[in-house]
């Protein structure tokens, strides 16, 4: 880097108006709270060697090969008008004139092209597949990626209501845990490990899991999600993984370049390729695309930039069910998908067994116990299944029901007038047997009359107690009882930053710093640079009958308006107005 390539990029950074240049910081990784002073400052540091490199490592397939052509003589070539020029132009890697600075061409010749022959097989269609072109063939690909599309989404599903009962770990990286991977494989959500990690992956850039506390919580959004039909909790996923993925493999419309061109998206990154698998490993996981690479008749306007057929996705799909079979040995059995908002609440009374076309629910005293703390009563436990029951309510499942009910609310929790908890009931032994359970010495209980009390708070103090199976109610400080969810949900995120709010600190720096007199202001931080380094230097001088003369001198001081120095010439010390300097150059 020359000071004429830091001196020409920061004259042209303070062209640019605010929204330009704070999308160049973004696209370069700039911080908001860099310490440059000025616009120079900026030009060197987007020209250093590393950032340079940092930068040509994000170039597409057309903007490489289009810096590969400026750069392959001893001096870089203009690159021709166009969109290519525009965006490298946005990024500060070419001058307004097309031409590569010198930092980013060096950097360009030092990359080694990623072999994307090689690694199209990562993202396209495997070595030992072939294009489907049969009609017949290419219905039987299609119903194999809605199948695929089915079971991520149910898959998907399993997930959420597993992290909703206990929030699932991550590790630093953010990556699941091996013990999590191990509880979603044994609980069946998943058949395996890569499984596990993709569909959190999915969940997570679809905005149904959201990490925090290194824990992926469940969001509001992912709790309505599982509400929703199959073919809306599909296609809303499918149009966030869209928006997610890079913007080297997007088309100008919308939508995705074939598969087998993701190897070369970006051919000086050499962590491209296993991030392009990566990408595609996604789609395919979430049946956007089959196996071979091609995305199947429902996906295919998903793929050019528009919306899902939704209608041709349903065709392939299950339908879904409103009625379920209730057994005498307290389970019900679903004779097709049910439908989710169904399935959400049949799961808050029973435990699923199964999960196929055809799934299985059980209901034990501790599955209906769960439903009445959570806020459901013996009344709407019998309303909701007698509708949902196709075969009625069986007589074991009405008396179990009626049994636990009986028995759920012995105990009351609220506060009370004293700002305590206080937990009452009838049963005076069921009280002592509280009193004395260590597994609730945390809540400190202590007898006050008839009743306990305990300083902790009457939700802790009433979740300790469910757990610990005691059948126990909220109530209000009137007594009323009230409906309590213990599901972690994320946080809402906060809004999102507006960029020139961000960087509004940074770009008044810059402008501030140069005033109304660029010129001087860049002569004036080469005279600083020249004295710090005691270089040598030549400096061009306006003498007051209007000639010019050139002086070769060692800077060795800047103050008060002057420059002063060796000159190298005569050997002795001048001291030369910075006002009547016109220029300086090196020796």
């Amino acid at each position: 880097m020359t000071a004429t390539d830091a001196r020409s990029l920061a004259h042209d950074l303070l062209q640019r108006d605010d929204a330009s240049l704070v999308a160049l910081l973004v696209a370069r990784g700039v911080s908001p709270t860099v310490t440059w002073s000025d616009a120079f400052d900026a030009a060197e540091a987007l020209l250093e060697p590393a950032s340079a490199e940092r930068a040509v490592v994000t170039v597409t397939a057309a903007e490489a090969d289009a810096l590969a052509a400026a750069t392959r003589g001893a001096e870089p070539e203009a690159i021709a008008a166009g969109a290519v020029r525009d965006a490298l132009y946005a990024r500060a890697l070419v001058a307004p004139d097309g031409i590569p600075y010198p930092a980013i061409a060096d950097a360009v010749r030092g990359q080694v092209p990623t072999d994307a022959a090689a690694a199209a097989p990562a993202t396209g269609a495997p070595a030992d597949s072939a294009p489907v072109t049969d009609a017949d063939a290419a219905a039987s690909r299609d119903a194999a990626v809605a199948e695929q599309a089915f079971a991520s989404s149910g898959s998907l599903s399993d997930i959420l209501h597993i992290a909703l009962a206990a929030p699932l770990s991550r590790i630093g990286t953010g990556a699941l845990g091996a013990t999590e991977r191990r509880r979603l494989i044994e609980s069946g959500a998943v058949g395996d490990a890569d499984a596990a990690d993709e569909l959190v992956e999915i969940a997570a850039r679809a905005g149904l899991l959201a990490g925090q506390d290194r824990h992926w919580l469940v969001t509001a959004a992912g709790v309505q999600w599982l509400r929703t039909g199959t073919v809306a909790r599909w296609t809303e996923v499918a149009t966030a993984l869209r928006a997610h993925l890079p913007a080297a493999v997007r088309t100008s419309a919308g939508g995705w370049l074939s598969l087998d061109r993701w190897a070369g998206a970006h051919p000086f990154d050499p962590t491209w390729p296993q991030r392009a698998h990566s990408e595609a490993a996604l789609l395919r996981r979430w049946g956007m695309v089959a196996p071979d690479g091609e995305a199947p008749r429902w996906a295919a306007p998903l793929a050019a930039g528009s919306a899902v057929d939704t209608d041709g996705l349903q065709m392939l799909l299950p339908s879904e069910v409103d009625r379920v079979y209730l057994q005498n040995d307290l389970t019900a059995i679903a004779p097709g998908p049910l439908q989710p908002q169904l399935d959400v609440r049949l799961r808050s009374m029973a435990r699923r067994e199964s999960r196929a076309q055809a799934s299985t629910y059980r209901f034990t005293p501790d599955t209906l116990a769960d439903a009445l703390t959570a806020g459901e009563t013996a009344e709407t436990l019998r309303a909701f299944l007698e509708e949902l029951s196709l075969t009625g309510l069986p007589q074991p499942l009405a008396y179990e029901i009626e049994r636990t009910a009986r028995r759920h609310g012995t105990l009351r929790v609220g506060p009370d007038w004293q700002g305590c908890t206080r937990v009452t009931s009838d049963d005076e032994a069921l009280l002592r047997t509280i009193a004395v359970d260590q597994a609730l010495r945390p809540l400190g209980l202590v007898r006050d009359g008839a009743d306990l009390v305990s300083r902790s708070g009457a939700d802790t103090a009433f979740w300790m107690l469910a757990d610990a199976r005691y059948p126990v109610v909220a109530v209000d400080a009137d007594g009323a009882r009230r409906r309590l969810d213990r599901h972690r949900l994320a946080d809402e995120p906060p809004a999102a930053s507006d960029p020139l709010a961000v960087y509004g600190p940074l770009l008044a720096r810059l402008r501030a710093a140069q005033g109304s007199d660029a010129e001087a202001a860049w002569l004036g931080r080469e005279l600083e640079q020249a004295v710090r380094a005691r270089a040598t230097i030549v400096v061009a001088v306006r003498l007051p009958d209007g000639t010019a003369r050139e002086f070769t001198i060692e800077a060795t001081g800047l103050g008060g308006g002057r420059l002063r120095g060796l000159d190298k010439m005569v050997d002795v010390e001048r001291t030369l107005p910075v006002s009547s300097i016109s220029g300086i150059r090196p020796v």
